[in-house]
């Protein structure tokens, strides 16, 4: 009866032994697979980014263009009076 119940223990110890160095193998794979993740995430959002950067420039230059677009349509508006003007004299 004794000789079953240290059997039987030492069983357990060996497969409890196992489980942890197999839960330690897995953990290991796991943190290796989240790192690799956490580094494809941090290059899409540094890609992401940069895009943002460059469509935020394009509309501030957008901007800029609209805004001189509209100095030069008021010159012109100034210049056709002035011209009218020249022509009525």
């Amino acid at each position: 009866m004794l000789e079953t119940i240290i059997t039987s223990l030492i069983s357990a110890g060996a497969a409890i032994i196992v489980c942890v160095i197999n839960n330690m193998s897995q953990h290991k794979k796991l943190i290796a697979e989240l790192d690799k993740k956490d580094a494809l995430q941090a290059y899409r959002i540094e890609q992401l980014e940069k895009k943002v950067d460059k469509h935020n420039n394009l509309v501030e230059r957008t901007y800029k263009l609209e805004e001189r677009a509209g100095i030069c349509e008021e010159k012109i508006k100034v210049s056709d009076h002035r011209i009218a003007d020249l022509e009525k004299s």
